[in-house]
């Protein structure tokens, strides 16, 4: 995998590649075998960046606790959303450095085959 920025042309393109079925089915199958080690550094990586910490607890504690019903669901419902939205950003952060190292390795293996 090439060590350099992409063009938003680029992108553009490999998002609608892989969004054929069956480009997909075969990535997911290839993240359900590995996704117990990708939670691990995913909730690291969660963690270690400070996305859960005091602040997102008083927002749990602030959401659940409105007294209004609708309020409350809104406020959870927002909370929810911007916790998959952060899951999801560095969790494709985490797919970038997985393929770049599988590319890595991938590189040196045809290296050592080759010589």
């Amino acid at each position: 995998m090439p060590d350099r920025s992409f063009t938003d042309s680029e992108l553009d393109a490999a998002i609608a590649a892989i969004s054929d079925g069956t480009r997909l089915h075969e990535a997911q199958d290839v993240v359900m075998r590995i996704a117990p080690s990708l939670q691990r550094v995913l909730a690291s990586a969660l963690a270690e960046g400070g996305w859960f910490d005091l602040g997102h607890q008083h927002a749990v504690r602030e959401a659940v606790t409105e007294e209004n019903p609708g309020l409350r669901a809104r406020a959870v419902h927002t909370l929810l959303a911007e916790e998959t939205r952060m899951a999801m950003l560095v969790g494709v952060a985490v797919g970038f450095e997985l393929a770049r190292e599988l590319g890595y390795a991938g590189s040196e293996g045809k290296r050592e085959q080759e010589d």
